[in-house]
C-alpha cells in the first residue's frame, strides 16, 4: 500500500533468514483484514510502501539454528502478532504484550499478502496444524489467525457466559465471529447490531437471536426494549469507531462489561461519564489470538464451528486490490487470498 486507496502487487526480494530463531513460511492462504480498511482510507503517501497482510496459513520453508518446536514442510497457522512464547506476557496467555512484539504488515515489518515472508520468534509465534494444505477446513483455520480469535477475545473479556444476554456491535467478520463465540460460551441472547442483509442472515446462522439495523440513541431504545428495559450484561465492541463504543457502554446494563476488540479511530475513550455511574467494565485490545489456538482449533476441526463462512470472496495476489475495494464498498465480508 503506498497511499489511501493505492495498493499496488510488486516482485521484492525472497524472505530469508536473518535471526537464528526466524522461519521462512510460504504461504497458502492469506487474507484481508478490516482493520486494513483504516490505512486504505488514510494512509499519507510512502514512496516505500508497506507490505500489507496480517492473517496467513502457511508451510514452513527453513528455519533459522535456534527453532526448536518447527521442522521444513510443516503447516501452520501465523497470528498476526508475532511473540517469543517464552516472557511472562506470553506465559500469562497475553502474546500480544509479549516483551519482543511485532505485528505483520505494520510500521515496516513484512506481510502476508505475499507468495512467502520471514517469521520472527517462530517457535512462539507460529502454531502447527494436524492437516494438509488441501483441507477442507482452510477457511476456518485461517480465521484463527485473527478474527475467530478476536471475536473470542471480544467475548472473553466482556464476560459471556451461560444464560448471559449480549450485544455485538458490528457486522463485519469480527463481530459474525464474535456472534460465534458467544454461543459458543453459551449466551442465551445474542442481539447484533448491523444493517446488511448478507450478514445479518449469516449472523442468525451462528446464532443471533435478534437484529437492531437503528444507530445512535434509536439503537439503544431498542436494545433496551430487548432486554427488558436493562440492557445486556455484555457487549462485544467490534468497530472502534467512537459512535461504536457509545453506543457500547450506553447499552451495557449497571455492572456489565464491553470488550473492546475494534482497532481504535481516537484518542480518548468515549462514554467515561456513563460507564463510571453505571459500574461497566470497559476492556480489551489487541487478541492474543495465539493463546486462544488451543481452545478453538477442536471446535473448528470437529465442525462444531464454522468461521470460515465469513469469507464470501476468493482472490490470487493480482486479485489484491479489487479485495480491498470490494470490503471497502461493502460488495464482500471478507476476502480470502491465495497466492
Amino acid at each position: 500500500m503506498y497511499a489511501a486507496g493505492d495498493v499496488q502487487v510488486q516482485q521484492v526480494a525472497d524472505p530469508s533468514i536473518v535471526e537464528p530463531t526466524d522461519a521462512v513460511m510460504r504461504v497458502v492462504r492469506a487474507c484481508i483484514c478490516g482493520s486494513d480498511l483504516w490505512p486504505y482510507h488514510s494512509m499519507e503517501r510512502s514512496e516505500a510502501g508497506q507490505s500489507m497482510g496480517h492473517e496467513a496459513i502457511g508451510v514452513v520453508e527453513d528455519i533459522g539454528d535456534d527453532v526448536r518446536t518447527l521442522k521444513r514442510g510443516d503447516l501452520v497457522v501465523m497470528p498476526f502478532a508475532s511473540s517469543d512464547g517464552t516472557c511472562e506476557f506470553c506465559h500469562d496467555g497475553l502474546n500480544t504484550a509479549c516483551v519482543h512484539v511485532g505485528f505483520f504488515g505494520n510500521n515496516g515489518t513484512n506481510g502476508a499478502q505475499a507468495e512467502a515472508l520471514r517469521i520472527p520468534f517462530a517457535d512462539g509465534t507460529l502454531y502447527p496444524l494436524p492437516v494438509a494444505e488441501d483441507d477442507a477446513l482452510m477457511p476456518s483455520l485461517l480465521t484463527l489467525s485473527d478474527v475467530m480469535g478476536t471475536g473470542h477475545h471480544a467475548a472473553v473479556v466482556s464476560k459471556v457466559g451461560p444464560g448471559k444476554t449480549v450485544a455485538v456491535v458490528g457486522d463485519g467478520a469480527v463481530g459474525l465471529c464474535g456472534v460465534i463465540a458467544a454461543k459458543r460460551l453459551g449466551a442465551e441472547q445474542i442481539i447484533i447490531l448491523g444493517r446488511h442483509e448478507d450478514r445479518i442472515a449469516l449472523a442468525r446462522d451462528f446464532g443471533a437471536t435478534d437484529v437492531v439495523s437503528e444507530r445512535g440513541a434509536e439503537a439503544v431504545e431498542r436494545v433496551r426494549q430487548l432486554t427488558g428495559g436493562h440492557g445486556v450484561h455484555s457487549v462485544l465492541e467490534c468497530v472502534g469507531l467512537d459512535q461504536a463504543v457509545e453506543t457500547s457502554i450506553q447499552i451495557a446494563r449497571p455492572g456489565g462489561a464491553v470488550g473492546r476488540v475494534g482497532v481504535p479511530q481516537h484518542e480518548l475513550l468515549p462514554g467515561a461519564t456513563p460507564s463510571f455511574f453505571k459500574n461497566v467494565t470497559v476492556g480489551g485490545g489487541p487478541a492474543p489470538v495465539r493463546a486462544y489456538v488451543d481452545e478453538l482449533l477442536p471446535d473448528v476441526l470437529e465442525g462444531r464451528i464454522e468461521p470460515g463462512r465469513v469469507f464470501d470472496r476468493n482472490v490470487d495476489l493480482d486479485g489484491v486490490p479489487d479485495g480491498y475495494r470490494a470490503m471497502d464498498e461493502r460488495d464482500s465480508i471478507k476476502v480470502m487470498v491465495t497466492p
